[in-house]
């Protein structure tokens, strides 16, 4: 019903008669909202209140736990039949043939023949139960009342009262009285509290197997949070990959697919489980399929590895706690023990940790050492927590070229003999002449070793960090040989290549960091020279066997599939100086991470262990050289040295001027200044003494003929 308001004003006509008229104007006003109806008002409320998520969670959890019982009862039930009947068994047996694993069909075969066999004599001999029952039952009830009047006749006897004959028969009925009025009184309350109790066993069965659907779970079982592995998800991780021989064959074997996995275990952050791929599916395969797997267990796909044991159409699975991989590891034992040292020959570099998160340790005793991957992923971090490692062994000498150039080498100086930093074509230059002075020291070693098979030398480590921008140079020298490429002429690539063949006999050891591989700025010959090759997060597929090699990224190994900017430091590696679980080719290692502050102090550490070895650096090619100085500075403190070590750490100061030097020439230099090389214990050597006291005359003639 609509209503008009009324509203009353007054007004005067004709002012000038000054008659008054009042004048009654009706105005309307906007029309009220119309009533809402109860009905709808009802239903707008039982809409609230069934759309909150409260109402959703208690309705979920209703349904859930109903569902427990419900389904808990079946698989108690199925659990019983399997247990009565030889269900088990054929399931196993189909399990088994849908896997093309006959061996194992048959041995169930023979248990489900064994199995009839005692139940069939079970059976038989019920037929004879019942009266071999009731003659049990006749024997046992005479001899309790004999036993029971024998026992009265002796109470008669010893209380001379021929009533005690049958008291213990009548207490022994009157026992049996109160047996049954208990169950009289216990009986009605039992038919109630039974049934209860059986539903609360079944609710608990359905509960602990989570017997329900995913959409009645909690919030956090069905987005997968925190889901553990149970060889249920599995094998469904596995039936939903796509691959139609494996979904048919899961789909034969029923409930036994589970027959397809061995035992889950925990390794470290995560499990690891084999499964025995079904006949007709390849390991590759699974493989190929790693992301939509990951996805299927409710991981994301850097949550899953894939590869391949010993065993023969297997696959080993690790899958990784959700969220475990993005946690850190903690510092290395580098930072942390300041009384750890180190041993070239029989001890092991602490890496960092497996995903099983054990201590992965590596050995690079005369190993040629590779580590690649995209640009700021940790390569060089990686690197040198290796040499920091070494560096705690007092007898490892290093020659050390950084073309990155911007400091991340700078803690060596005063370890290392040789420190070349600079990305420019000079610094290529420098760092290939120092390679190949390598291989001039590498050469001595060997002709001694020939005359002296008995002979050791110290460990000479050289390391070229960011090595692409060698090979990638495009200069050539006054021969016109390039310094970079791959060719036979290439000056880098054939001193990498001479001390990849020889240099481990006489442990002159190369190791090099690059990134971003490419048969251009890694060539073929010079990656597979490496024993240990260590790969970051890769671009493609391609990359990572031009980094690790065909046989390792075929067993699983996938630097390509790590994450850039979030797998940092983490490496797969393929080495015989790690511990790689039997069977498999590669291991993926997330390394410690070493900061530059913490990298210092350890470098400190190392340098006092050492007797004050003096840093060579390269200075700028064509400045004019002090030959006596320069041998003193050489000589870098030791009263004496061989005449062969002074030559080549000067080729290493200055391979322009120094490069070609012979015992002619440093012969030269020590007679001009009044000085010689002498003999100690039969070998030549030069000593500080001498040239310091030749410098010294030198100098005060120079003074005195100024003046």
């Amino acid at each position: 019903m609509s209503e008009n308001v009324v509203s009353l004003r007054k007004t005067t006509e004709n002012p000038d008669e000054g008659a008054s008229v009042t004048t009654l104007t009706v105005v309307p006003d906007a029309p009220p909202a119309p009533i809402v109806p109860l009905w709808v008002r009802s239903g707008r409320a039982v809409k609230r209140i069934a759309t909150d998520e409260r109402t959703k969670t208690t309705g979920r959890a209703i349904v859930r736990h109903g569902l427990y019982t419900v389904n808990g009862g079946w698989i108690v039930a199925r659990r019983t039949w399997d247990g009565k009947t030889g269900a088990r068994y054929e399931r196993m047996l189909r399990a088994a043939e849908a896997a093309g694993n006959y061996e194992v069909a048959e041995e169930w075969e023979e248990r489900l023949q064994r199995f009839r066999e005692a139940r069939h004599r079970r059976r038989m001999d019920l037929l004879h139960s019942p009266v071999d029952v009731a003659k049990g039952v006749g024997v046992g009830v005479g001899m309790s009342i004999g036993v029971l009047v024998a026992l009265g006749v002796v109470m008669a006897i010893n209380n001379h009262d021929i009533k005690d004959v049958i008291t213990p028969l009548a207490a022994t009925i009157e026992f049996i009285g109160l047996l049954i009025r208990i169950v009289q009184v216990v009986w009605g309350p039992a038919l109630v509290i039974g049934p209860l109790l059986a539903l609360l066993g079944m609710w608990a069965v359905g509960s602990k197997q989570q017997a329900a659907p995913a959409w009645v779970m909690p919030a956090n079982v069905r987005n997968g949070e925190g889901e553990p592995i149970t060889p249920s998800i599995v094998v469904k991780a596995l039936r939903d990959l796509g691959i139609p021989a494996m979904r048919n064959a899961i789909k034969e074997m029923g409930d036994a697919g589970a027959s397809m996995l061995g035992p889950i275990r925990i390794a470290g952050c995560g499990v690891e489980v084999d499964v025995t791929l079904p006949s007709g599916v390849a390991t590759n395969e699974v493989q190929g399929k790693r992301r939509k797997l990951a996805e299927n267990l409710t991981r994301h796909e850097h949550e899953v590895f894939i590869t391949i044991p010993e065993a023969a159409r297997t696959v080993r699975l690790w899958i990784a706690d959700s969220g475990a991989l993005d946690e850190p590891i903690g510092p290395s034992p580098l930072v942390t023990d300041e009384t750890m040292t180190a041993n070239y020959q029989r001890g092991k570099a602490p890496w960092g940790q497996d995903l099983r998160g054990d201590a992965a340790t590596i050995s690079l005793y005369q190993r040629h050492v590779l580590v690649t991957g995209l640009s700021n992923q940790g390569k060089t971090a990686a690197l040198r927590a290796l040499a920091l490692w070494l560096a705690l062994d007092r007898t490892v000498q290093f020659w050390l070229g950084d073309l990155k150039g911007i400091g991340d080498w700078a803690m060596f100086d005063g370890i290392a003999d040789v420190l070349i930093q600079g990305p420019t074509d000079d610094h290529v230059i420098q760092v290939t002449e120092m390679v190949e002075n390598a291989v001039d020291e590498m050469n001595r070693r060997i002709d001694v070793r020939l005359n002296d098979p008995a002979a050791t030398f110290p460990p000479l480590i050289v390391i070229v960090d960011e090595a692409q921008v060698a090979f990638m140079c495009p200069v050539k020298d006054d021969d016109k040989r390039p310094y970079g490429g791959s060719s036979s002429t290439s000056r880098y690539f054939m001193a990498v290549r001479k001390i990849h063949n020889q240099g481990r006999a006489v442990d002159v050891l190369m190791w090099q960091g690059t990134q971003d591989p490419t048969d251009q700025n890694l060539p073929k010959l010079v990656r597979e020279g490496a024993h240990t090759r260590a790969s970051l997060v890769l671009g493609t597929e391609s990359q990572a066997v031009m980094a690790l090699g065909e046989k390792a990224v075929n067993g699983g190994a996938a630097p390509h599939l790590l994450r850039q900017g979030l797998d940092k430091g983490t490496l797969v590696v393929a080495s015989d100086g790690i511990d790689i679980p039997k069977g498999q080719a590669s291991i993926t290692v997330r390394t410690h991470f070493i900061d530059d502050d913490p990298a210092k102090a350890v470098a400190a550490r190392a340098k006092a262990m050492r007797d004050g070895v003096t840093t060579l650096r390269v200075v700028e090619r064509g400045t004019e050289r002090d030959e006596l100085a320069d041998i003193l500075t050489v000589l870098a403190g030791e009263k004496r040295m061989l005449t062969q070590d002074v030559i080549r750490k000067l080729a290493a100061l200055d391979a322009d001027a120094y490069g070609r030097w012979s015992f002619g020439d440093l012969t030269r230099v020590l007679e001009a200044a009044g000085t010689e090389a002498k003999k100690s214990h039969g070998r030549m050597v030069v000593r500080a003494e001498d040239v310091s006291r030749a410098l010294a005359d030198r100098d005060t003639d120079g003074s005195a003929s100024a003046s």
